[in-house]
């Protein structure tokens, strides 16, 4: 059984991964409103296609028309803004002592980062772009770290969460 002690290091360790992650997020959708055209150039490569092997099966994938690619960076920079705020209120939560609605708004935020990461840079990006294959415009590896960083966080944050009894059977 946990006691009061190690479940307000668990909250406290919650909290600071949480805002971490805020912190993180916070900045990249700051850098990429502020300097929209680096990860722009990034978003419309990846979607071309034009870095890969260029395998003819695959070719009928790419996104060549700008306005696409433009309405899906955009759609990606709104997405890291509303998690960033998201996990923002969660870490302000858990600042407050506010375990139960701190864990919800955090466990939403983490999902929605683990999303980005995971669903639209790792497998969308990096399958079906094959971002994998570019020497130049490839962020596997970055998205990777911030997708299991991020489970790591949502796994402590669940932690954290108080155990209910159960009967014995």
């Amino acid at each position: 059984m946990a006691t009061s002690t190690s479940r307000g290091a668990l909250s406290l360790a919650a909290t600071l991964l949480t805002a971490t992650i805020a912190l993180y997020m916070a900045l990249v959708a700051f850098g990429n409103i502020t300097d929209f055209g680096t990860n722009q150039q990034f978003v419309r490569h990846v979607l071309a296609m034009d870095t890969t092997f260029k395998d003819e099966d695959l070719m009928w994938r790419a996104i060549t028309s700008q306005g696409l690619q433009d309405a899906a960076y955009v759609g990606i920079i709104v997405w890291e803004t509303v998690a960033a705020l998201v996990l923002i209120y969660g870490s302000w939560l858990w600042a407050r002592r506010d375990d139960l609605r701190a864990r919800r708004m955090s466990t939403y935020g983490l999902l929605m980062v683990m999303l980005l990461f995971g669903a639209g840079f790792i497998a969308i990006g990096g399958e079906w772009f094959s971002m994998w294959q570019s020497k130049s415009w490839n962020g596997l590896d970055a998205a990777t770290r911030i997708f299991l960083f991020s489970g790591v966080v949502l796994i402590v944050n669940q932690l954290s969460a108080p155990r209910t009894a159960t009967s014995a059977t």
